[in-house]
């Protein structure tokens, strides 16, 4: 098979090298041309077709959002951006994503050899996955707003109507073979979580029972060891955290009415490879009045989900955050782990709250979607609802598994025809504990109606 033919577009000589160098030490990639500015990298997209496109935000003449708008417009073409950590780099690479780029990573820094080979093997399992896209498979649009506006964003904007016009259409499950995935790599860098108020309280969650209390299960399965084998790592965590937070972060007037410190239902959704575009959907199409709090896991390094954060409470009438520390979950709001740090739902007296550690990472991930549904198996109270959406490798598929096991309401996978990538929801419907394959637009129905039935 003829090799891959990879695009690169940066206005620097030494990164343009630097980049072809790292993708062609796959021999199945080449170099069909490089291109040192926007409008250079849309006349290059045109004239050489290549199969992915790896392209620099920050660039002379036309920069990396306007080109990939065009080039998403003309001539369809997975599209890797290579972002830089700062909040402006960050926030761009967030809208990047949403207009239609396939993935980003992180713009290698040349003086630290280790980062050079951690950002090189990313770099090219991301290629293979992007080569592997249908050239002409739909993405999901969204709509473009004056930047000014969506910038501000206040009071809220909303780019769809909330309210659910059509009766449901729910679909059966389809399910295609296709090649295993690739196990995700991605290393994030770690940050510290900021503390804004402190609760002078010692914590415990639900999920750490008293001695010799006998856990609620209702036959032997493996939530039970996996309770207890956590119970001395939720104790230290939550022992190293205090103090914690005692009230949710300030909230937009607008958005405060419909916060609940008592619920029934819970929603929690893991997301990789797609997942923006896919959490733009799924969160602006839920009502501003959703009854029941969202707990979501995204792949992604420290600081892009907080901007990621951001851009979706910029857009929906929920209110979106990156959670926090000790954070109270209430209804109405939607709580995005922060990169590097495993995040997980526990209780104390007086409710809900975030559980934020920094345990190893599971399925080459932290935040991970498994360690998340783990930590919902043991509040048989709420009425839990999982989604695994489109995303590379098997991340979430043994906590989907170990929550049916202990009673979960609801469990969806994302349809692979609407999946940027489809892994792991694939991997969750091979472990048989999938109840409904819904296409992207058909989630957020599918979760109102389940809510609130």
């Amino acid at each position: 098979m003829a090799p891959y033919r990879i695009l690169v577009v940066d206005d620097s000589g030494f990164m343009r090298k630097f980049i072809s160098d790292l993708i062609v030490k796959d021999p199945q990639f080449t170099i069909v041309a490089t291109a040192e500015n926007g409008l250079d990298a849309i006349e290059a997209v045109r004239e050489w077709k290549p199969d992915a496109v790896t392209l620099d935000l920050e660039m002379p003449l036309m920069n990396g959002i306007e080109a990939l708008k065009r080039i998403m417009k003309d001539n369809p073409t997975p599209v890797i951006m290579l972002s830089g950590i700062s909040e402006d780099n960050t926030r761009e690479t967030i809208k990047a994503l949403q207009f239609g780029a396939f993935d980003f990573i992180r713009k290698p820094s040349s003086a630290i050899s280790n980062d050079i080979h951690q950002v090189g093997e990313v770099l090219l399992e991301k290629l293979r996955f992007a080569v592997l896209t249908k050239r002409h498979q739909p993405v999901i649009t969204i709509s473009e707003m004056p930047e000014s506006i969506v910038e501000e964003a206040k009071p809220i904007i909303h780019s769809r109507d909330h309210t659910l016009k059509k009766p449901l259409q729910l679909e059966e499950p389809v399910i295609a073979p296709l090649p295993a995935p690739i196990k995700d790599r991605y290393k994030p860098v770690f940050s510290k979580v900021e503390h804004k108020q402190r609760l002078q309280q010692e914590v415990t969650p639900l999920h750490t029972k008293p001695k010799g209390a006998k856990p609620e299960v209702a036959e032997p399965s493996k939530a039970a060891s996996a309770f207890a084998a956590r119970k001395s790592v939720i104790k230290e965590s939550l022992a190293d955290a205090k103090p914690l937070f005692a009230e949710p972060p300030s909230i937009k007037k607008a958005k405060f009415s419909g916060l609940q410190a008592v619920f029934k239902h819970i929603v929690a959704i893991g997301t990789s490879t797609g997942g923006p575009r896919a959490l733009h959907e799924v969160i602006t199409s839920l009502p501003a009045d959703f009854p029941a709090p969202v707990l979501i896991v995204q792949h992604m390094p420290p600081k892009f989900t907080k901007s990621l954060a951001q851009r979706l409470d910029s857009f929906s009438g929920l209110h979106v955050v990156e959670a926090e520390q000790g954070q109270r979950v209430v209804a109405g709001v939607v709580y995005l782990a922060p990169g590097g740090y495993h995040m997980e739902l526990a209780k104390d007296s007086s409710g809900y709250l975030i559980l934020l550690t920094e345990q190893p990472q599971r399925n080459g991930h932290r935040p991970s979607v498994d360690v998340l549904f783990d930590s919902l198996t043991a509040f048989r109270e709420l009425k839990r609802h999982a989604v695994i959406m489109t995303g590379m490798g098997s991340d979430g598929a043994k906590g989907m598994k170990l929550l049916v096991e202990c009673g979960a309401e609801t469990t969806i996978a994302e349809a692979e025809e609407t999946c940027v990538v489809y892994g792991m929801p694939r991997s969750a419907v091979e472990a048989g504990c999938v109840g409904k394959v819904l296409p992207l637009q058909h989630i957020a129905p599918q979760l109102v109606q389940a809510v609130l039935k």
